[in-house]
This record gives structure tokens, sequence and C-alpha cells, in this order.
């Protein structure tokens, strides 16, 4: 494989945890969900990472039903920075991730925007809008996001469970104490939002 085979994945929620990620690429069990993960046709682990700022907005919205609270999104278009941490991979790789992220089997690859600002659309899904937020050490920067906007979003609260292993790959990728990353992930929109269902019940 050459330098150019490769991108790096920038995640910028559980998925920046190693213990999280390399489920997806070697396959395995998570215990804090019991969800299996299949893994991706190359397993190998990836040939670096990084800590990496992106241009957008993290935000918490729709329901997870692994984690039963609110997941992480990422508008790129909205102002501000967001946190991520970068896994030099193949584009093949990528696309196995983003797969099982949404529930299917890997195995379809789609070509990957290379340029800062370029976006393809996989998909409708929260995680089936792969767009390219820049460069670092000569390769793009690539994750999946959802195809609308913070804005139009209704804000949920991540489960106390999710919301501690986004906690620790803040800490992994950064060097972050505690404290600084739960002020960080306080910040974002929708961390605090009150759960689906007692808005519902209230309404009723």
């Amino acid at each position: 494989m050459t330098t150019a085979d490769r991108i790096w994945y920038a995640p910028y929620g559980s998925n920046m945890t190693w213990r999280r990620f390399r489920l997806y690429l070697e396959g395995g069990v998570l215990a804090e969900t019991g969800r299996d993960h299949c893994g991706a046709r190359d397993p190998s682990p990836p040939a670096g990472s990084s800590p990496v700022w992106m241009p957008g907005v993290t935000y918490f919205a729709t329901e997870s039903s692994f984690w039963t609270g609110g997941r992480i999104l990422y508008d790129p278009l909205a102002s501000g920075m967001a946190a991520g941490r970068a896994w030099l991979i193949t584009p093949g790789q990528f696309c196995d991730v983003m797969a099982q992220e949404m529930k299917r089997d890997p195995g379809l690859d789609h070509d990957l925007p290379r340029a800062p600002g370029e976006r393809v659309q996989a998909g409708p899904g929260h995680y089936e809008t792969i767009v390219c937020t820049g460069s670092f050490r000569g390769h793009p920067v690539v994750t999946f996001c959802a195809p609308w906007s913070v804005a139009d979003a209704e804000p949920l609260a991540p489960a106390a469970a999710y919301r501690a292993v986004i906690a620790a790959g803040l800490r992994e990728a950064f060097g972050w104490d505690e404290d600084r990353a739960g002020r960080y992930l306080a910040s974002l929109p929708g961390s605090r939002a009150a759960a689906r269902h007692t808005r519902e019940e209230t309404a009723a």
C-alpha cells in the first residue's frame, strides 16, 4: 500500500477511543451495548493517529438504538471548530466502518472526497454524508455526518455511558483531563437537552 492509498478518518464520537474503533476493524462485541461488530475486510490497524480540529460543530440529536440517548453528529458548515481524532487508514476500511455504523454489511466502496469542502452523498442516513474537512500530513481528512444541519435537528442529550466513551476518546486523543473533556462535551448543542419521551409526555 502506498501513502496515496491512505486517508485520515476523523471520528468525533465514540470511535475516538482505540478500544471502540478497533472493533470496526477487527470485529468483536462492545461491552457497554452488547453490539457485535463484524469488522472490516482489512483488519489491519491504523498506520497512525492524531488529534484534529475540524471546521464546524458537533451536537447531540436523534436517538441511538444502542446507547438509548442522543447520538453525536457533525455539521461541517456550522460556525465553530469540532474536536476529533484522525486515524490513518485505507479508503476501503473507511467505507467498511461507515457501513457498520449504518448497520450494513461491509464490502461496498465509495468514491471519497479528497479536497476540503467536497462531499459525497452515500445515502440519506445520519452517517452517510461523506465530507473532506481538510488535509493533514499529505492526506485528506475525511469523516461522515448527517445530511441535515444542526439548526434543523431536534436536540437530544446523550446517555451517560455514551458520553463517558466520547470523553475517554477526547482524553486519549488530546491528553485532556476529565474536567476539560467534560466541559467540552457540556458546551455542545443538545448536550443538556431533555429526553424525548419526557417532552412528549409533558406535551400530552
